[in-house]
């Protein structure tokens, strides 16, 4: 699990909380407005995009919560290691290892490569699922990006109808304070909804998802490495090239020490 994500959207909402006050809280809390706000904001998401595209949302987010622990260096060091035994005993002794591996798309890659299959073919492939793999990662985003835009415009919404109902008496007048402040509650829960919830998710996504699109992309020329017989060393050296300059120095290290 991301603890991160978990303490960052927490702590947004604690010091809000904090900066109302404890004893003020319950002045904020308003169920009509909570059903205006985020009711209408999640029902026109709802309305507008169709419900594979928003179940497949499901499925996308917990990545802001649950991180696959693989490393880019961890890729790197299995893909040398394969490039080390295709070298000594033929890219066939490959076969046996590919049902051990955990990662759906590695697996693949190479029992792809292990059957012999045309490098053009292999890449085309792999390519486009890498491809599909990043349109699904934006269907993703891009709900919660809306979910984010409808949560102000809904509680300016609310803000509207409780203007209307406060004008509507106005011969009251020790009522407009008390309905003045219920109306603008639906443009705090808006502006909680957007800022403290989707937006912080919605860049999340966006991290995992071009992290999960690096790995691919390095398993992808590590792959293509194996395939075309190149030196281990040579693997290591296109592969490391995909890593921030601290981290080379980090994978080059670890290898010279085995």
């Amino acid at each position: 699990m991301d603890i991160a994500t978990i303490l960052g959207l927490a702590g947004a909402l604690l010091l809000v909380i904090l900066g109302i006050k404890l004893e003020n809280v319950m002045a904020f809390i308003d169920m009509p407005s909570v059903y205006i706000t985020v009711g209408g904001a999640v029902a026109a998401t709802i309305a507008a995009y169709p419900a594979s595209m928003l179940l497949n949302t499901m499925g996308v987010v917990k990545n802001a919560f649950f991180v696959k622990k693989i490393t880019h260096i961890d890729i790197i060091k299995q893909l040398v290691e394969f490039a080390e035994q295709a070298r000594r005993e033929g890219i066939l002794a490959l076969e046996a290892r590919a049902a051990d591996i955990n990662d759906e798309f590695l697996k693949k890659g190479i029992q792809l490569a292990v059957d012999g299959t045309e490098p053009d073919l292999i890449k085309d492939i792999l390519s486009t699922e890498i491809t599909f793999t990043e349109s699904r990662h934006e269907e993703g985003t891009k709900v919660f990006d809306f979910l984010a835009a409808m949560g102000p415009s809904f509680g300016m919404i609310g803000t509207l109808i409780g203007l209307v109902l406060m004008l509507g008496n106005m011969s009251d007048v020790d009522s407009i304070g008390p309905n003045m402040a219920v109306a603008l509650i639906t443009t705090f829960y808006g502006s909680m909804l957007a800022n403290c919830i989707c937006l912080p998710i919605v860049e999340k996504l966006k991290a995992y998802s071009r992290r999960e699109i690096l790995i691919k992309e390095l398993m992808l020329e590590g792959i293509m490495s194996l395939q075309s017989g190149d030196n281990p060393r040579i693997v290591e050296q296109k592969l490391t090239a995909f890593l921030q300059p601290g981290l080379r120095a980090a994978a080059m290290k670890d290898r010279n020490q085995r």
